[in-house]
């Protein structure tokens, strides 16, 4: 079978879903976007993993995603598949003029470069942040806006003042700290949240410059949180102890040796 004809099957296959299975008929873009968006993170997490099976799999259930809210357009009439697929090949051959055309790029740096300042005038924005969606998660978002900012050239030139003014962040959220920890579940001062706001806007900047995706690493460092306190919970329980119970200082001498079992492992 070549690509084309699998291609084609799986369109046919979404048309007759969408007209033969109750559920997918009355699906609408609202109700089939959050499923998007989870096959996406599915996606990353399978590619970050290195799990090529997996990988393959859940491409295929984005791929799904794709198909299906292309179809939607379809019936509006306000596009389809087709549509989609040349208007994306026809925004990367512009995009890429170093490539299909006579523009130079050496580094990946300068393609960058050139890929903002084409798309700023494609869209046409209106303004730094324009067509900056207020849907992305909030780390997401926050490197959305430094990209901009970053497209005018408003950013720190290196990951050192990325960091020094992490450090800055840091320093005033201390300043506003109170003597003794506030009771749970009360509203925190103003003050005090909006300075940790920008602890984790600044945080997000470091990662940015250093070319780390600060959603997907969070993601990762709390999962590797999680799977350390199980194992903990193991290594408590295999000594015929309940972790949960044991003070602190006990609690943490059995996570530091789950680190150190990670490590070898």
């Amino acid at each position: 079978m070549s690509l084309a004809d699998a291609l084609v099957e799986l369109q046919e296959l979404t048309e007759r879903l969408r007209r033969e299975c109750p559920w997918d008929r009355e699906q609408t873009a609202r109700t089939i976007v959050p499923h998007t968006v989870e096959e996406a993170y599915e996606v990353a997490e399978a590619a970050l993993a290195g799990d090529d099976a997996k990988l393959l799999d859940e491409l295929g259930d984005l791929l799904f995603q794709s198909y299906f809210l292309a179809l939607l357009l379809q019936e509006r009439g306000t596009g389809d598949l087709e549509a989609v697929a040349r208007g994306v090949h026809a925004k990367l051959v512009s995009r890429h003029p170093h490539v299909f055309g006579d523009a130079e790029a050496e580094t990946a740096g300068r393609v960058r470069e050139r890929w903002d300042q084409i798309k700023r005038e494609d869209e046409g924005r209106e303004g730094i942040f324009h067509h900056v969606p207020e849907t992305l998660p909030a780390l997401l978002y926050a490197r959305k806006v430094q990209q901009r900012a970053r497209s005018v050239g408003f950013e720190y030139p290196d990951v050192a003042g990325a960091l020094g003014d992490l450090d800055d962040e840091l320093r005033e959220l201390r300043a506003e700290l109170p003597a003794v920890d506030p009771d749970p579940e009360l509203e925190p001062a103003r003050r005090i949240a909006s300075e940790l706001g920008d602890v984790l806007f600044a945080a997000v900047n470091v990662a940015r410059k250093l070319n780390v995706d600060p959603e997907l690493e969070l993601r990762a460092a709390a999962r590797r949180f999680r799977d350390r306190v199980e194992t903990a919970e193991a290594l408590a329980a295999a000594n015929g102890e309940d972790w949960s119970a044991l003070p602190l200082a006990e609690q943490d001498a059995y996570f530091d040796q789950a680190k150190t079992k990670e490590s070898t492992e």
